[in-house]
């Protein structure tokens, strides 16, 4: 596993959205590197994963993309591979992105299993620094009292000792992709960071992005099953 960084700017917010529940983070970093006028500064290589590549509005999307936004000095983590496996390699490894890039705050964004009704799911914030849980109270949002968080953001959140972390999430019903959560993430994110997002443009092409997202997880699971078929075949 390799960072590939072709420009190290300093003092960033860095928000990392890793493929979990409903895809929430996936979507809604997606989202940001849209409405930001991002550009692509590296990516994170590793050659585990099977080697799929995604197009969307006729350009290729990078496995494990690093953008940054100029205008909001905001750095943006964005994934499309499943990160199974890999979760504390991926930690460390972002954890090093944010390090090189002097980040200021490390912010996550996730999906949660939602017992709300649908159309009732709420959007909850962690932070580990006080007065960060203040401007996320400040905007009406209820903090994370009870849950057991997973993944690459749960390992960041027990590594992230040396830099401010946050964490927003939103409920969702699905496993499958889910925009609505994503665009609710968002919402929460244009008030903490004041970043005039206008959701519903963005919730449009977050719905194509969606499907696509859909036909990259089934070819995904398709060629992981092709692959195991073909080392039982040598064992056979």
């Amino acid at each position: 596993m390799e960072i590939i960084l072709k420009k190290k700017p300093k003092s960033v917010t860095l928000i990392e959205g890793f493929p979990g529940f409903g895809l929430v983070g996936t979507i809604a970093t997606e989202f940001l590197i849209d409405h930001l006028e991002t550009e692509q500064i590296g990516k994170i290589a590793f050659e585990e994963v099977p080697a799929l590549v995604a197009i969307h509005d006729g350009k290729v999307v990078e496995p494990m993309g690093i953008f940054h936004s100029k205008k909001y000095n905001i750095t943006l983590l964005h994934a499309v591979s499943a990160t199974q496996g890999f979760e504390w390699e991926l930690a460390k490894r972002s954890l090093r992105i944010a390090t090189e890039l002097t980040a200021k705050e490390i912010i996550s964004l996730e999906g949660v299993g939602s017992a709300s009704l649908p159309g009732q799911e709420k959007v909850f914030y962690f932070a580990s620094d006080r007065k960060n849980a203040e401007r996320f109270k400040a905007g009406g949002i209820s903090p994370l009292t009870e849950g057991i968080i997973i993944g690459v953001t749960g390992a960041l959140l027990l590594h992230s000792d040396s830099i401010p972390f946050s964490c927003v999430f939103a409920e969702t019903h699905a496993n499958m992709p889910d925009s609505k959560a994503a665009a609710a993430v968002i919402e929460v994110l244009d008030k903490y960071l004041d970043l005039k997002v206008n959701t519903k443009p963005l919730l449009e092409r977050a719905v194509k992005f969606e499907e696509k997202l859909r036909d990259i997880m089934l070819k995904s699971q398709q060629t992981a099953e092709a692959s195991d078929k073909k080392r039982m075949s040598y064992v056979g």
